[in-house]
């Protein structure tokens, strides 16, 4: 991993140089200092060389055990949930979010996570505060199971405001060819099975945003009693990352598919990866959505339905899985402490239905 690569002029009389352009290499190197021991603990035996090279490397001779080997590529950011940590001055959980966003998706075809890249736009370089980032993207990258093998630190004065800053990654894992997940596998009868997220997670805070803050006038530092906290600590809450459970589940219960439930909610997730002539049906009266939601839905006066296609209501992942595996798979989650149950089922679509659907009432 490595800075953006400068080209060093010689700074002599009173020409112009990159420093007084607004981009200081001396501070850029010192944030690489920082952040080389977060690094470290995300290294897997497959990764060859340390940072300061221009690509990471990664054995793909691990890859010989697989028989049809196919290669799962991800790449996302956070959107403006990091307006939040800049406002809040908090720059170790974004990177969390970067993990999840990137490796979950690689998991829902039942990819193993084998690492991570990312990539830190910022107005003005302080070091502490990149190393603080890549130091919640290197603990993301522990808990899915990946190594972080390289990335960049760009400084674009001029384009950003000294503390502006923006995050993104992209991530690789494999899966074996005859293991992969998607609705081809799924059929009728198959359970739903909901995994509880850990809050708004990363989608949705372009709307939120402009409800409690523009709409409503509260601050990051207020406490909500419905919350239990203050509404910044509550919408910093990290996205919580399912790589690591959701595999484990593939090895104890013949998952057929997972839905990773990001922007376009719950309904639009879970139908990509139902089949043409089935459908989901999703109960909403097996969960309450957590108090953010309803803070949300009541402060912007924002409908159900639209807060059902921009939230993700309090589920973060799906899967579906046979019936008769369900009591395996719940208890699979629960002994990794995911909060699970069945949410819905697979049926037949009908001549009005789509491909899945949320019914009924929010429990309270």
């Amino acid at each position: 991993m490595s800075t953006e690569s400068f080209e060093r002029a010689p700074h002599a009389g009173t020409g112009a140089s990159y420093a007084s352009a607004g981009v200081d290499i001396e501070a850029g190197d010192r944030a690489v200092e920082l952040m080389k021991e977060w690094v470290k603990k995300t290294q897997r035996p497959e990764v060859l060389g340390g940072l300061g090279g221009f690509a990471g490397l990664f054995d793909a001779s691990a890859l010989k055990r697989y028989e049809r080997p196919l290669l799962a590529s991800a790449t996302d950011g956070v959107g403006t949930k990091v307006d939040i940590a800049r406002q809040m001055g908090v720059y170790d959980t974004i990177g969390h979010d970067l993990v999840a966003m990137v490796m979950d998706d690689i998991v829902v075809c039942g990819a193993e996570p084998l690492f991570m890249t990312d990539y830190i736009c910022v107005g003005k370089v302080h070091p502490e505060r990149v190393a603080a980032i890549v130091k919640g993207i290197a603990e993301g990258c522990v808990l899915a199971g990946c190594a972080l093998v390289g990335g960049e630190t760009a400084e674009h004065p001029g384009l950003l405001g000294p503390d502006d800053f923006d995050v993104a990654g992209a991530g690789t894992g494999v899966v074996e060819y005859d293991r992969l997940l998607g609705a081809d596998r799924i059929r009728t009868g198959d359970a739903v099975i909901a995994m509880a997220s850990s809050g708004l997670h990363s989608n949705g805070y372009s709307l939120v945003r402009h409800v409690v803050f523009d709409r409503a006038g509260m601050t990051l530092d207020q406490q909500v009693e419905e919350l239990g906290r203050t509404l910044g600590e509550e919408l910093l809450e990290p996205t919580k990352i399912y790589s690591l459970d959701c595999l484990a589940l593939t090895r104890t219960t013949d998952v057929h598919a997972f839905s990773h439930i990001t922007g376009g909610g719950l309904a639009a997730n879970l139908a990509r990866v139902i089949p043409d002539g089935l459908h989901a049906t999703v109960d909403r009266s097996t969960w309450t959505p957590g108090a953010i939601f309803d803070l949300v839905g009541k402060a912007g006066q924002v409908e159900r339905l639209e807060l059902e296609k921009t939230l993700n209501m309090g589920v973060g992942m799906m899967a579906v899985v046979p019936a008769e595996s369900v009591d395996v798979a719940l208890a699979t989650l629960e002994d990794r402490g995911v909060e699970a149950w069945v949410a819905g089922e697979i049926t037949e679509r009908g001549a009005h239905t789509t491909g899945a659907e949320l019914v009924g009432t929010y429990s309270n």
